[in-house]
């Protein structure tokens, strides 16, 4: 491996690093269809009340989303929390999500 090569590995490893759990979330439920509002105020939330590998299965609900022609409805998104069958991650994302609801 040519110097070069090693240096932009080590900066990309850097960076990645720089990516906090709360931003991870904000674009994960941002990518699963949440308005970019609602997903910055329930990550906003979220992120203290949840550990890292429950932050880490919500930022992956983005991935579940196919298309991006419309907005994830209520619905749907509850269903997708609900598959993850944990009660702490369901009862966060209730909160999060009533309380940023009645905020904005």
């Amino acid at each position: 491996m040519n110097r070069f090569t090693l240096a932009a590995l080590s900066i990309t490893a850097l960076l990645s690093a720089c990516v906090t759990p709360e931003a991870r979330l904000r674009n994960g439920l941002t990518a699963a269809g949440l308005s970019r509002d609602t997903a910055a105020c329930m990550a906003d939330r979220m992120v203290d009340r949840l550990s890292l590998a429950q932050l880490q299965r919500l930022s992956d609900l983005g991935k579940i989303r196919k298309d991006r022609i419309g907005e994830l409805t209520v619905g749907q998104f509850w269903r997708h929390i609900g598959a993850l069958r944990d009660p702490e991650i369901i009862s966060v994302a209730t909160r999060a999500g009533l309380s940023c609801a009645v905020y904005q």
